[in-house]
């Protein structure tokens, strides 16, 4: 059967189309022949409107377009009001002149922060300072009202606390906005990198039965009747009734699946989400974030390091060439955020300054004992300064001992290699000195570690033994073990908490301001 349409024109009088559409705007009945046919078209029309971005990139003046966005401000006067308007394209907003003789009465009263809008207009060259251009308002249509008693993002400054109670509006912000601009750019930046060097993105599974860390520290997944689970002999769970008909947990990361691909395909990545059930309510932690795990077969340690120190330059610097807008006013406002802190707590770089910081330097490298002994050496050391004082070989080092290398030493990104064995993970490959292990960490100013990595153990005889040592049971990781069985290779990756990333380059201070919709302890909202 096939069906033929016509234009609504010509099935429907137009008056009763204009009267449907715009009930609050026109009376039909007073509209000429002209008039008439001319708003059918707006109204028809609905999607042929103009990005404030596009806007503001090309020359529009004589125009007439069609705009669409959330009303910022509105102030007024006798013979004109003046609208600013966001679309979300850009952090900047657009100035709409609406002329009262022209637009009606209650129309313009309903138009207040908050409020979403249509416009049709004339593109005119702007008199006031700050665009070269605004739009004469010709047509203005309510999309949505936002009643100024109840809506609660009003033009004035809030407080990052207050606007995470209401996560699902701060990206109406000029911060928030800016932040997740930032996001999608960085995020794309990651794909194209890896695609346009020959990697492989592949799908490691959120629902897993391992854990790659070894920490314990899982979301489990089930199907069971918690409040009556079905129990073995000796009381415990018999997991042979749930759904996988074994213990499941959501993924704390997708490397070890991502060396399987590996050993197939060569270069592959991964950017997904991950989880980890830790009860951390600091300003570097959540629940649930993303990873960009990359795993290369045929590359040992040192490539591994060359890779991710051109992969962070790389996506800072299209951050800074895509993002300047909204990293200009970012930059301000970490500005700004620093004058509040005490003194000493104030970074020496600015937001720009430690972007370019990264990108124009080469990193530093250098072994974790290297590191140790600069620390031992240190004044902040020697002077009890340091809130986890450095004494022998072996500690674990603290976000202030990376940051001291970083920002007071070396003041460049560093390159830490070489970690003692008992303080990471069991797959990473046993130095020759039994000691260590061919492990690295990226540092970067104001935020210490950003990337883990290892060049991994290939050689199945010292993998099961770092397993047996670790307590890693090898009859679940059977899987994991074949690939060292047949037709092993050296190969190496490295992981990136994609927030920690944002979070840096944004310069924003507490990582849950980087997601949409952060998962700490205790909140799962929105």
């Amino acid at each position: 059967m096939v069906f033929k349409f016509r234009k609504l024109d010509q099935i429907f009088d137009k008056k009763l189309i204009i009267s449907f559409f715009c009930i609050p705007l026109v009376n039909p009945q007073k509209l000429g022949r002209a008039q008439e046919l001319d708003l059918t078209k707006k109204v028809m029309a609905f999607n042929k409107r103009i990005k404030i971005k596009s806007l503001l990139e090309s020359d529009f003046v004589g125009q007439e377009v069609t705009l669409m966005g959330w009303v910022r401000t509105k102030r007024s006067n006798k013979n004109v009001s003046f609208v600013a308007l966001n679309d979300g394209s850009t952090i900047n907003n657009y100035q709409v002149v609406a002329d009262p003789t022209i637009i009606e009465e209650d129309i313009l009263k309903k138009i207040t922060t908050g409020t979403c809008i249509k416009i049709t207009g004339q593109i005119v060259a702007s008199q006031g300072a700050g665009q070269s251009s605004e739009i004469s308002a010709s047509f203005i249509e309510i999309l949505g009202e936002a009643d100024p008693e109840k809506y609660p993002l009003q033009p004035k400054k809030h407080s990052l606390e207050f606007l995470r109670e209401i996560a699902h509006l701060r990206m109406r912000t000029n911060t928030f906005g800016a932040v997740f601009r930032v996001r999608h750019t960085l995020a794309y930046a990651v794909h194209k990198y890896f695609n346009d060097r020959g990697f492989f993105y592949i799908h490691t599974p959120i629902i897993t039965a391992s854990d790659a860390e070894g920490a314990g520290e899982t979301f489990k997944v089930t199907t069971l009747d918690l409040k009556n689970p079905p129990l073995n002999e000796d009381g415990s769970i018999n997991y042979k009734k749930d759904f996988f008909e074994r213990e499941a947990n959501l993924t704390v990361s997708g490397q070890l699946e991502g060396e399987l691909a590996a050993m197939a395909l060569a270069e592959i990545y991964t950017f997904g989400p991950t989880f980890r059930a830790e009860n951390s309510n600091t300003t570097r932690h959540l629940a649930e974030f993303w990873m960009i795990e990359p795993e290369m077969a045929f590359y040992d340690a040192e490539d591994n390091q060359d890779l991710a120190e051109d992969f962070l330059q790389y996506v800072i610097r299209y951050a800074l060439e895509h993002c300047q807008d909204d990293l200009a006013f970012l930059d301000k406002r970490a500005a700004e955020e620093e004058q509040s802190k005490k003194a000493d707590q104030r970074s020496e770089l600015g937001l720009m300054e430690r972007l370019r910081f990264v990108t124009e330097n080469k990193f530093e490298r250098l072994t974790y004992t290297e590191a140790i002994d600069i620390l031992r050496n240190s004044n902040p050391n020697k002077k009890k300064k340091f809130q986890y004082l450095i004494e022998e070989w072996g500690a674990d080092l603290q976000s202030e001992h990376e940051r001291f290398l970083v920002e007071k030493h070396f003041k460049k990104p560093v390159i830490l290699t070489n970690y003692p064995k008992e303080i990471k993970s069991f797959y990473m490959r046993l130095n020759e000195d039994g000691k260590t292990v061919a492990a690295m960490d990226i540092l970067f100013p104001g935020i210490g570690e950003i990337v883990g990595g290892s060049q991994r153990e290939e050689r199945l005889e010292n993998l099961t033994a770092r397993m047996e040592e670790m307590n890693i049971p090898q009859d679940e990781m059977w899987w994991y073990l074949d690939t060292r069985r047949f037709g092993a290779t050296p190969h190496a990756g490295f992981g990136l908490g994609f927030e920690r990333l944002v979070q840096f380059v944004t310069g924003m201070g507490n990582i849950r301001d980087v997601i949409a919709f952060p998962r700490t302890p205790g909140s799962a909202e929105f």
